[in-house]
């Protein structure tokens, strides 16, 4: 049965693209171009892809794979096992770094919140390995363990040989595999995450700024790191928030800083203006209500388990159709929690969404004079009567 007189908020729809949180349901590839060889903006709270161009192609990920040795470390620091305060050794193959550097010096030990800064805003590669000396011993056993770590998060298109970037043929990821990253890294590590957002650190009397373009443009950015080297061109792993709502960009493959400034920030805006969204249900709350056959009550309500949240572009042609589909009446009993229909979101360039609903009440069967009645009512008159 194809039921769809229910909650007026649902009629909004007409003019709105639906995601569930988790899935990536609007496709607007073809809104806007980018000169960047590889690019993904993505909605924060529902993880929907807004924009992407060649998303899952192999790439270099320089200085942006920093990310991944940070994860690495705030993971161990959020499990107790490490603390900011403690310190890490100074090897000579750390201090002999090439590159960017934090400047440590050998046979020194260095705090580890100093190392998070000398990685996030110095972009050190010294400082990056250091680190992964003081987890896995050495910067190949460290790889490994980035290799596992990247696994688990679902980065399956991303291998580490090394801590900090250095280009090298087997050490390439992915602007999705990015993007995952960023939104572990947010979300799993609040308490950490601002360090981002700091323009400016000093270490052995040297001070050096942010390498994050964003951070300067008051633009609502708050994160995350900037990447560069002649194979993989100029790229930046960032993340906004305006009024409370947040995105997520990858981009690389830009042609200098400045390319790399201008069109983060354009695409970044670009998604800001063209789409809002909206939480629409609540978990278990009332989408509709079912008309059901012998049951001690003539409908049962239909809620949905977990909250549906949808993306809004502002231009969006009218044609969504939503519907409530369910074989009715339905037959009692029926028990509270069952799932009897599903709620089936359907829109030109958005895959079709559906959802179960499930059952609000118990509904017993009516006794059998009741039911006798009510097949009687049906051979007499040809409705459905409870």
């Amino acid at each position: 049965m194809n039921f769809s007189g229910f909650a007026l908020r649902l009629f909004l729809l007409a003019a709105l693209a639906v995601v569930l949180p988790g899935t990536s349901a609007w496709t607007a590839g073809a809104l806007i171009e980018t000169p960047a060889k590889q690019a993904i903006l993505v909605d924060h709270a529902t993880g929907t892809v807004l924009f992407s161009k060649n998303p899952e192609q192999s790439m270099p990920p320089s200085s942006m794979s920093k990310l991944m040795t940070l994860y690495m470390l705030f993971d161990r620091l959020a499990s107790g096992g490490l603390s900011l305060e403690d310190t890490f050794p100074v090897s000579k193959k750390a201090w002999r770094m090439g590159g960017s550097k934090m400047f440590v010096r050998v046979d020194t030990e260095v705090k580890i919140a100093d190392l998070i800064r000398g990685i996030i805003i110095q972009s050190g590669n010294d400082a990056c390995i250091v680190v992964a000396e003081g987890i896995g011993g050495d910067e190949a056993s460290f790889s490994a363990l980035m290799n596992d770590a990247a696994r688990e998060l679902g980065m399956l298109d991303s291998h580490f040989v090394n801590s900090s970037g250095w280009p090298h043929p087997d050490h390439v990821t992915t602007a999705k595999d990015l993007s995952i990253l960023a939104r572990h890294l947010i979300d799993k590590f609040p308490q950490y995450y601002p360090i981002f957002a700091e323009r400016s650190f000093t270490f052995s009397k040297i001070r050096q700024g942010n390498r994050n373009p964003l951070l300067y443009k008051n633009i609502g950015a708050d994160g995350l790191k900037t990447g560069h080297t002649e194979a993989a061109g100029y790229g930046l792993v960032a993340s906004a928030q305006r009024k409370g709502r947040r995105l997520d960009l990858v981009v690389n493959g830009l042609e200098s800083v400045n390319q790399r400034s201008r069109e983060s920030q354009r695409l970044l805006s670009w998604g800001f203006r063209e789409f809002g969204n909206y939480a629409l249900f609540k978990s278990g709350e009332k989408v509709a209500e079912a008309a059901v056959w012998l049951g001690d009550q003539a409908a049962v309500p239909l809620l949905i388990e977990n909250p549906l949240t949808i993306i809004v572009p502002r231009k969006a042609r009218r044609s969504m159709k939503v519907s409530v589909n369910y074989q009715g009446p339905l037959p009692a009993p029926i028990a509270k929690g069952q799932a009897v229909a599903t709620l089936r979101i359907e829109a030109p360039n958005m895959e079709t969404i559906e959802r179960p609903l499930i059952a609000g009440a118990d509904i017993a069967r009516k006794r059998i004079f009741g039911r006798l009645g009510a097949a009687l009512e049906h051979l007499l008159f040809g409705g459905v009567s409870n």
